[in-house]
């Protein structure tokens, strides 16, 4: 058996005042690399981001936003890759206004029983971290 060391971790900018976001959205996915199974990552990620207490807006969505709900709103990046030590799915927002990053999150698993399961392990402490914050 096959033990990788992974890393879980959320790192949120110091000069970041989350409260005053109320928006988001997912756009510019940075990466799928690795199976076609990934391809259900954005949902998972929309799904929880539905759950928590900000309102997700499509990306087409922004240009209907006034100047000041722009000011509120966050961009989700994430990318997604796996390897045979482990699978790793990193989900980033950025403020939309400045474009300055605020919160990471990383969610990862490597036991090495299939690439499927590492994956959806990672992909559930990602979201749960986030989940967590907002």
């Amino acid at each position: 058996m096959v033990v990788a060391c992974t890393t879980t971790k959320t790192v949120v900018s110091s000069s970041a005042n989350l409260e005053k976001y109320n928006y988001a959205t997912i756009t510019n996915v940075m990466n799928y690399s690795g199976a076609a199974a990934l391809m259900n990552i954005e949902i998972e990620i929309y799904d929880t981001l539905s759950s928590t207490r900000l309102q997700v807006i499509g990306d087409k969505q922004i240009e209907s936003l006034s100047y000041s709900q722009k000011q509120e709103l966050l961009l989700l990046r994430f990318s997604a890759s796996q390897s045979e030590d482990e699978s790793v799915l990193s989900i980033n927002f950025t403020d939309y206004i400045t474009g300055k990053p605020i919160v990471s999150f990383r969610g990862a698993h490597g036991l090495g029983w299939t690439k499927e399961n590492d994956m959806r392990l990672a992909i559930s402490k990602a979201v749960e971290q986030m989940k967590k914050l907002f």
